[in-house]
Formats: structure tokens, C-alpha cells, sequence
């Protein structure tokens, strides 16, 4: 048989076909902490739970077009690379339906976070030290497996952070900065003499010669990461 004929008699209806989502876990700095965009459900099932924003994929879109679509629509992200962590495909996480959902990561810098507008039902919810989702300081509630979904994305971020903390600051930025980054994700503070002497020994580090503006005592140096961009 010809592979056309073949294909002009297949009944894919034979097999069964779960529906395939994607789930965006779009971190950021603020205040000092890591944060990450939240979607608060107003339908069943978790009715009044909060979420990440996400989407089923479409028939004539890939995943990762699917997941710039939900960036756009859902956060007012243009121009973002969502990087792909995970697929999530456990039999019952969600109780609707067979729903096989890939998970997407995107870090924000300082200027996309003030470019970002959480819109109504949204919140920007802080990453505690013990991996804690919260807002105002008490622990929210996630549908479905998104509490997973979060936590295996900050375990993957942890072990990169070394090399990811640079798509959460500024182009030029502080070791101050850095080192701040580094214990948010980490979740414990750092010895600062020895974090210092480890960052500017890996050789990725360039003083700019300039400094930190608006500080009255010993301004910082400030510097960029040479792989950056």
C-alpha cells in the first residue's frame, strides 16, 4: 500500500487523544524576593484558587507558540523566550478531562517587571525561603498540580543559578544586586566575602568602572555579565 492510500484510510479516532496545555511560570525580582505570576480561577474546578496562566494548544500552534500566546494575552509579555522545563502528564491532575500540560519558564528582568501589568484577578505572589507560595505574607492555595509545577521549576532555576541570576537583574548591575539574587532563588543568605571572590573568579564578570547612583556612602561599582546577550 502507498503511504497516500495509507493516510487517506487512517481512522485516528482508533486511539484515544488527551488535550495537551501549556502552564507558564514567569519569574521575577521585586523587593527583594522572588516572585511569580498568578491567575486567580473564577470556574470549576478549584473554584477561587489561583493558577498559572495558561492555555489549551491549539490544532495549528505549537507549544511554544502557545505559550508566547499566553505570556501575551494573559501578562502583556511581547518579545519574551519561554524555555520549556517539564511535561506534566499524571492520569488525574486534572479532574475534567486527560489534560497533558508542558510547563514554561521565563524570567524577568527589572524592566519587564516594571512593563508587566497584572491584570484584574492576578497577583505577583512571593517564593518564600522554604519554596512557599504566598501573598501578604500567608500561603495561597494552587489549582490543579501547579504547586508542582512551580516547585520543580524553582528547583531547575536553583540548579542554574548560577548562570540564570543574570536574566533577572539589569544589564549593569551590582554584586550587591547579585548576591541578591542568588539567595532569593536560593533561599538562604550567602556568606558575601566568599560569594564575591566565587562570582569574580568564574571570569564572567566585567567591571564598567562606573557606579550605582542615588547612594550618599561608598557607592557600588557596577558590572555586566560578559555572556549577557
Amino acid at each position: 500500500m502507498e503511504e497516500a492510500a495509507f493516510l487517506h484510510g487512517y481512522d485516528p479516532d482508533r486511539y484515544d487523544r488527551p488535550s495537551v496545555a501549556v502552564d507558564c511560570v514567569t519569574f521575577g525580582m521585586m523587593d527583594g524576593q522572588l516572585v511569580v505570576l498568578l491567575s486567580r480561577r473564577y470556574q470549576h474546578p478549584f473554584f477561587g484558587d489561583w493558577s498559572l496562566p495558561g492555555t489549551f494548544v491549539r490544532m495549528d500552534e505549537s507549544p511554544e507558540v502557545a505559550a508566547e500566546r499566553v505570556l501575551r494575552d494573559k501578562a502583556g509579555l511581547v518579545g519574551v523566550a519561554p524555555e520549556q522545563v517539564h511535561c506534566f502528564g499524571a492520569v488525574d491532575r486534572d479532574p475534567r478531562m486527560r489534560i497533558i500540560t508542558i510547563a514554561y519558564r521565563v524570567l524577568l528582568d527589572p524592566a519587564a517587571m516594571v512593563a508587566l501589568r497584572p491584570g484584574e484577578g492576578q497577583c505577583l505572589a512571593t517564593i518564600a525561603p522554604t519554596g512557599a507560595i504566598q501573598l501578604a505574607d500567608q500561603p495561597l492555595r494552587l489549582a490543579f498540580d501547579h504547586a508542582a509545577i512551580v516547585g520543580l521549576t524553582l528547583e531547575r532555576l536553583r540548579a542554574t543559578i548560577d548562570d540564570a541570576a543574570f536574566a533577572l537583574l539589569p544589564d549593569r548591575f551590582t554584586l550587591r544586586e547579585l548576591q541578591e539574587v542568588h539567595e532569593a532563588v536560593s533561599g538562604r543568605p550567602l556568606n558575601k566575602p566568599g560569594f564575591r571572590r566565587r562570582m569574580l573568579e568564574r571570569g564572567e564578570l566585567h567591571g564598567t568602572g562606573e557606579y550605582e547612583a542615588g547612594r550618599a556612602f561608598r557607592p557600588a561599582e557596577l558590572y555586566v555579565c560578559r555572556s549577557k546577550g
